[in-house]
Parts: structure tokens; C-alpha cells; sequence
């Protein structure tokens, strides 16, 4: 029976990309929209501020409001 060795392993440096506030800004405020949106939908999306009529949405989203705390009835 022979013996055997592993390869050893070479370390490489790794490269972190470089960000910036110009590179990164658009998409936290693509990003904060996509949220109010969604938070208007589920949250208040109901009653005097509703912009759609019927409760198709409210039944939609009716589970996620009682998960995040929302009172809906």
C-alpha cells in the first residue's frame, strides 16, 4: 500500500469590489419605493385611502397584514 498526500492548497487574495455612493444610491431608492409601495398595499390599502375599489386587495394581502401586525377588522 502506497501513500498518498493531498495537494495542498494555494492561497489567493480576494477581491471586494468597490462601491460607491453614485453606484449604490439609485438602487436604495428603487429599493425604499418597491417597500413604501408594498407597505401601502398591505398597511393601508383600505377605507378612505384606498386608490382601488373593492376589497380584492385587501383579501389579497389579508394573511401578510395580520403577520405584520396590521388591524383589519
Amino acid at each position: 500500500m502506497s501513500q498518498t498526500t493531498a495537494p495542498t492548497a494555494i492561497a489567493v487574495p480576494l477581491a471586494l469590489p468597490k462601491l460607491s455612493v453614485a453606484g449604490t444610491l439609485p438602487w436604495l431608492i428603487f429599493a425604499f419605493l418597491l417597500f413604501a409601495v408594498a407597505m401601502y398595499f398591505v398597511g393601508a390599502e383600505q377605507g378612505a385611502t384606498s386608490l382601488l375599489n373593492g376589497t380584492a386587495v385587501h383579501e389579497w394581502v389579508h394573511d401578510g397584514r395580520h403577520l405584520l401586525g396590521f388591524p383589519c377588522h
